[in-house]
Formats: structure tokens, C-alpha cells, sequence
């Protein structure tokens, strides 16, 4: 709870903080306009009115009650998300050109105020040209990444098993069915094993989840596709819809359940959950035990990477995770990535370990919020299970 009150405040500050920017600019531009159009005036108050009831409509629409409850997805495509996208980028460049002011001093020299000035405008701009570079480029990047899980003990006839994992889908205004399509057939390219698909294949109600099954039902790999289902299908009131659609297409979501599969006469237990909410993290994998098979190499499928400790105390082998999309927009700094997701799970991407138990988090495929992504390009994982 402590956690979810300092998000909510966080949320509030920097809403705050954006509709200064915004009070800012909209000041900055009625007092140039006084000065060289004044007969302007009455319609620039006019086009701020529609501006700011645009950016109203955009938050509310941005609230998960609103978001999730069923709006149409041209409202997300025109208004929600172009309205939050320029409260970020423009939030982030009044303060950048702020920061910019403090840091340089009053310089008299004509010529080295127009260099500064040029510097300041430079940097302004650079949130926004990261938007589109993020937007238009690297969203749609699709890249394969292979990853070895090592686990002790590992039968020789699993050691080299090729899974190859698709999460964070996100099919919808910001995915087409083309992307999801080249993906499926990046991912037939590994000729894998086994396929799993690890939650969030749609964002919201009326997203295309019929569409991003049948995509799916195109993996192919020896032991077929599993799956467990993620936290926008429960926003979106679809998790029957999708195990039921899913199975008739070829698909198996394990909602608590296990498919055993056998590789050179090697047994390796597929288990999958729902996502597990955070605010329940007293429950994670409750009832789990039951999950695991003390005869087979034990691989958890779940859509939260958090459950770790939880899944290493049941006694899975494995675990392989979605959620926070590789944190979706990450900086690097002095060898250290900055990024949202970091605020709220320590597993934001990559193999992590907690006693015997190995997991991978992918960075998945989609977005969620921002239709853009920096320094967390979409992947295909491939992974491969490794003896110790």
C-alpha cells in the first residue's frame, strides 16, 4: 500500500509540474503575441481553451477506470495518448531548458548569448526528436536475442532445449497485425522446441485480441504454444475470452496449470499462472506447490517477474517473465540504466537468479502508455536451457 500511495503521489506532482508547463506556455505565447499581434489575442485564447480541453479529455481518458471501461480505440489513437505524449515531451523540455538557464551564465557578449541561446533551444528540442526517433524507429525494431538459463542438475536430453518467448504484444492502434506477423515468422525462424507466450496480447477492451490469436496460432515448434495470461487481459475483462479462443487455435494458456512434455525421454513440467497483481504480493503463487513435479525439470511461465523469490521457494527450476517491457524508454548513466520500471520491480530485463532458480525477462514486443520506445527495443527471446 505504501508503495501504490507513492505512485499515486509521484503521478500528482509531476501532473502538476505539466500543467504548470503548460499555464507557462500558453502565458509565453499571449505575451509575444501582445507584443507584435495584439488583434490576435481573442483567438489565441480560443485556440488555448480547445488546447487545454484536448489535454483534459487526454488525462481523463488516460485514467485506468476511463482507459480500461471500454472507450474506443480512436479516442486512445487521437486523444489519450498524443495528449500524454506532449505533456511528457514538452514537461520534459521546459525543464531541460530551465536546468539549461541555471546552469549558464548571463553572458553580455551579443555573440556568445545567441551560441547559448542555440544551445538551450538545442537541448528543448531534444525530447521531442527523441519522441520520434523512439516513435518511428526503434518501435518498430524488432530484433532476436538469445539467452542461456543454466540449471544445476539439468537432464542431457533438455540441456540446449530452444524456447523461444513472445510477450507484450499489445495489438492495437500502436501494433499492427503485419508487425505481429513479421514477428511470428522471425520466431518460426529459430526453429525452436517450444513456444510460450507470456501475457499482454492486447491493451484494453475493443482491442483485436481474436486478430493477435490467430497471429499466434502461426508459431510453430515441436511441443506446440503455451502461454499464461497477463495483467490487460483482466483489465480487459478477456481472460476467458482468450483461453477459450486460444485453445481452439492451438494455444494453451495455463491459468494455474501445467502441461508435462518429454524430450529424449527427459520430463520438463510447464507451469502457468495469472499475473500475479502487486498488491496481493503476500499470495504470489499461492497454492503453487501443487505446480511442481519432484520427477521433472520445473519451468514456471509467468506475465510479473516479480514472483521470483516466490517461484525459488516452491521449487521451479526456471521462470520466464514479460511485464515491464524492458523498462520501454531507458537512459543510460555511468553504466547504469534509468528507467520507470526500475521504481517498481528490481527484474526489469534479462537473466536473474535466486538460489537455484535462473529467469528471464524479456522486454516483449508492444507498448503500453508512450507509443515509443528508447534503449529497449522490441525482441524475439530465444531461450535455451543449459546445464550447470
Amino acid at each position: 500500500m505504501d508503495v501504490l500511495w507513492s505512485r499515486t503521489a509521484l503521478e500528482l506532482l509531476l501532473l502538476a509540474l505539466s500543467a504548470y508547463v503548460q499555464a507557462r506556455l500558453i502565458q509565453a505565447a499571449a505575451e509575444r503575441i501582445r507584443r507584435r499581434a495584439p488583434r490576435f489575442i481573442p483567438a489565441l485564447w480560443a485556440a488555448a481553451a480547445l488546447w487545454c480541453s484536448w489535454l483534459v479529455a487526454g488525462v481523463v481518458l488516460n485514467l485506468p477506470s476511463v482507459y480500461y471501461g471500454g472507450v474506443p480505440a480512436w479516442s486512445r489513437t487521437f486523444c489519450a495518448v498524443p495528449a500524454f505524449l506532449w505533456l511528457v515531451t514538452s514537461t520534459g523540455s521546459a525543464c531541460l531548458w530551465w536546468i539549461w538557464r541555471q546552469i549558464t551564465e548571463p553572458r553580455f557578449d551579443p555573440e556568445k548569448r545567441r551560441l547559448l541561446r542555440a544551445g538551450g533551444s538545442a537541448l528543448a528540442a531534444a525530447p521531442f526528436a527523441a519522441a520520434g526517433f523512439g516513435g518511428l524507429i526503434v518501435r518498430r525494431d524488432f530484433r532476436t536475442v538469445e539467452a542461456d538459463l543454466t540449471i544445476p542438475g539439468l537432464p542431457k536430453a533438455l540441456d540446449g532445449l530452444r524456447i523461444v518467448q513472445l510477450s507484450d504484444i499489445h495489438l492495437g492502434p500502436f501494433l499492427s497485425e503485419d508487425d505481429l506477423a513479421w514477428v511470428v515468422g522471425a520466431a518460426n525462424e529459430t526453429q525452436p522446441h517450444l513456444a510460450v507466450v507470456t501475457g499482454d496480447l492486447i491493451s484494453a477492451p475493443g482491442d483485436p485480441l481474436d486478430q493477435c490469436l490467430q497471429q499466434l496460432a502461426a508459431l510453430k515448434s515441436d511441443a506446440g504454444i503455451l502461454g499464461c495470461l497477463g495483467n490487460h487481459e483482466r483489465y480487459a475483462r478477456a481472460e476467458a475470452h482468450a483461453t477459450r479462443e486460444g485453445q481452439a487455435r492451438g494455444i494453451r494458456f495455463l491459468r494455474g496449470e501445467t502441461e508435462r512434455l518429454v524430450f529424449g525421454g527427459a520430463a520438463l513440467n510447464i507451469a502457468g499462472v495469472d499475473y500475479q497483481s502487486v498488491r496481493q504480493r503476500r499470495l504470489y503463487l499461492k497454492n503453487g506447490e501443487k505446480l511442481v513435479a519432484p520427477d521433472a525439470v520445473n519451468l514456471l511461465l509467468t506475465h510479473n517477474p516479480d514472483v521470483l523469490p516466490a517461484a525459488a521457494r516452491l521449487g521451479f527450476d526456471a521462470a520466464l517473465a514479460g511485464h515491464t517491457h524492458g523498462g520501454q524508454v531507458t537512459v543510460e548513466i555511468l553504466s547504469q540504466s534509468l528507467n520507470v520500471a526500475r521504481f517498481m520491480t528490481p527484474y526489469v530485463y534479462g537473466r536473474y537468479s535466486e538460489g537455484r532458480t535462473a529467469m528471464f525477462v524479456t522486454r516483449g514486443i508492444g507498448t503500453i502508455g508512450l507509443p515509443l520506445r528508447l534503449g529497449a527495443p522490441p525482441e524475439i527471446a530465444l531461450v535455451r536451457l543449459r546445464a550447470a
